[in-house]
């Protein structure tokens, strides 16, 4: 099964939340009207792409029927389709133009932080990249044991320390081993909690203080992996990491086990952040760069 016959059964719950209902309203109704609208916007909203979301997208949806003279409800389904795509639509590539480039990984536990890294890895070194990963969560032996598992399992290798340790050391050692082994990208995995908030984001500028004194000109990536199931959650969690880290793309996972998938539309709308990777299911293969129209036309096949 190919990533977008995977995507598209992944998105099944998600499928029945929205556009199995959005079918239903456009066949109920024999005009285009404002309570159409209106019974577009509430599907929206309910399917967690958040009010704002939902308000601007049937704002230009009502632009577009207009320019375009539409009189079938059957015709708003596609320029609804176009309309989100014109939503997520970005640069969603990961920017690793340098040797070594730098992805670093945060995210509050539970929302599939280490099986990302494995998967992140594998993805790259399918396509040539040779891959170092750094077992940065030093505050939970759990994660430097299940971080070994998947670089072994990958393929790649891991620099680690003993539970503990300063992760901004174990940082610093991935880093000169990245240099010295040529490696094309580093994958820093980071804490998921402490025990304040402040503590959590000082590590993290500390991490960040490494790489840029270490590593400057690397091409960077600051990845925030957002669990799908958690729906406008996801949200929340986005809004306090972007305080103190400069995010630039989300890994959104456990798509395949939701039907809160439209929360990845909120997240761009309203994050201004691009979703660069998604999850849709346990298997190896089962993270993939996003593509916005690929996923779209998944959400409404």
């Amino acid at each position: 099964m190919g990533f977008f016959d995977r995507l598209k059964e992944g998105l099944e719950k998600t499928r029945k939340g929205i556009t199995e209902r959005i079918d239903k309203v456009l066949v109920s109704f024999g005009k285009i009207d404002d309570e159409l609208f209106e019974e577009l916007e509430e599907i929206l909203v309910t399917s967690d792409i958040g009010i704002d979301t939902s308000m601007k997208i049937i704002e230009d949806l009502k632009k577009k029927v207009r320019e375009n003279k539409v009189i079938h409800p059957a015709d708003v389904k596609d320029l609804l389709k176009e309309e989100l795509v014109h939503v997520m639509e970005g640069e969603c590539r990961l920017n690793i133009g340098t040797s070594p480039s730098v992805i670093i990984v945060i995210g509050v536990n539970g929302v599939g932080k280490t099986t990302s890294i494995g998967k992140i890895a594998n993805l790259l070194k399918q396509s040539g990249k040779k891959v170092i990963v750094a077992a940065g969560d030093t505050f939970r032996a759990a994660a430097i044991d299940q971080l070994e598992v998947w670089a072994n399992r990958v393929g790649v290798d891991l620099i680690k320390h003993s539970e503990g340790s300063d992760p901004a050391a174990v940082i610093y050692d991935a880093v000169q081993a990245a240099k010295a082994r040529k490696a094309d990208v580093l994958i820093c995995d980071t804490a998921g909690r402490l025990h304040t908030k402040k503590n959590l984001m000082e590590e993290l500028k500390k991490v960040s203080k490494v790489i840029d004194r270490e590593l400057p000109g690397a091409s960077r990536e600051t990845l925030l992996v957002l669990d799908a199931t958690t729906g406008q959650n996801a949200i929340a969690q986005a809004k306090t990491f972007n305080e103190s880290s400069d995010i630039t793309g989300i890994i959104l996972t456990k798509l395949d086990g939701t039907a809160k998938g439209g929360v990845i539309i909120a997240v761009k709308s309203e994050l201004k952040i691009p979703v660069k990777l998604v999850g849709v299911g346990e298997k190896m293969e089962d993270l993939q760069e996003f593509n916005a129209r690929e996923f779209i036309e998944a959400l409404f096949d």
